[in-house]
C-alpha cells in the first residue's frame, strides 16, 4: 500500500492491505458498533460491526476507498437484518439499559424510546426510517447518503425530503390525537 500525503496531510490509501485495514477499523469502528447499538440490541454492537469489518476485509477490493464510511454502513444494514433474521425471538425495539452508556444518559437513544417519537418513526416505513436515522445519527448527507441507498445523489437528496415529509406528516398526525 502507498499512502499519498501531500494532499493536505490526509493520507489517501492505493491499494487495501492490513495498513488498510488497520486505519479503517480504527477510524470507523466506533461509528458502527454505534449505529448497532441505536438499532438493535445493545449487547450484540460489538459482534456485529466486527462481522462488517470481518466482511470488508474478506471484500476489499469491492469497498471504494474515497466512500469507505458508506459500503461499512451499507454493509451493517445488511447485517442487521439477518442477525434479526436469525434471533426473530429477540426484541429489536428494545436496547437494554447495559453498558456504560445507559439510555437516560445518551440523549439519541432517550429520543429513540419516546413513546411519540417511535410511533412516528414506525409509521414512515423501514426505508425512511433507514434513510432518516443515517442522515439524523450517522450524519450521513449528499454523496455518502446516496452510496448507502446506490441511489443517485439527486435520489438521495429526494428519498431524504420525502422522508422528512413523511415524518413530518405522521409526528402532526400524532399530535392532533
Amino acid at each position: 500500500m502507498t499512502i499519498d500525503s501531500t494532499a493536505a496531510d490526509a493520507p489517501t490509501y492505493t491499494q487495501p492491505n492490513t495498513a488498510w485495514f488497520t486505519a479503517v477499523v480504527t477510524e470507523h469502528s466506533t461509528a458502527l458498533v454505534r449505529y448497532f447499538a441505536r438499532r438493535g440490541p445493545r449487547q450484540d454492537a460489538e459482534d456485529l460491526a466486527a462481522e462488517v469489518f470481518a466482511t470488508a476485509w474478506r471484500r476489499r477490493d469491492d469497498v471504494p476507498l474515497d466512500a469507505v464510511l458508506p459500503w461499512l454502513y451499507r454493509t451493517a444494514g445488511f447485517t442487521l437484518a439477518n442477525h434479526r433474521r436469525k434471533h426473530i425471538d429477540l426484541p429489536v425495539d428494545e436496547v437494554p439499559e447495559s453498558g456504560r452508556i445507559r439510555i437516560s444518559e445518551d440523549p439519541e437513544l432517550s429520543a429513540l424510546f419516546d413513546a411519540e417519537l417511535r410511533g412516528a418513526l414506525a409509521s414512515v416505513g423501514e426505508r425512511d426510517r433507514q434513510i432518516l436515522l443515517l442522515h439524523a445519527w450517522e450524519g450521513l448527507d449528499g454523496e455518502e447518503l446516496a452510496a448507502v441507498l446506490a441511489i443517485s445523489r439527486s435520489g438521495a437528496n429526494a428519498a431524504l425530503s420525502r422522508a422528512r415529509k413523511r415524518l413530518r406528516d405522521a409526528w402532526q398526525e400524532r399530535l392532533t390525537f
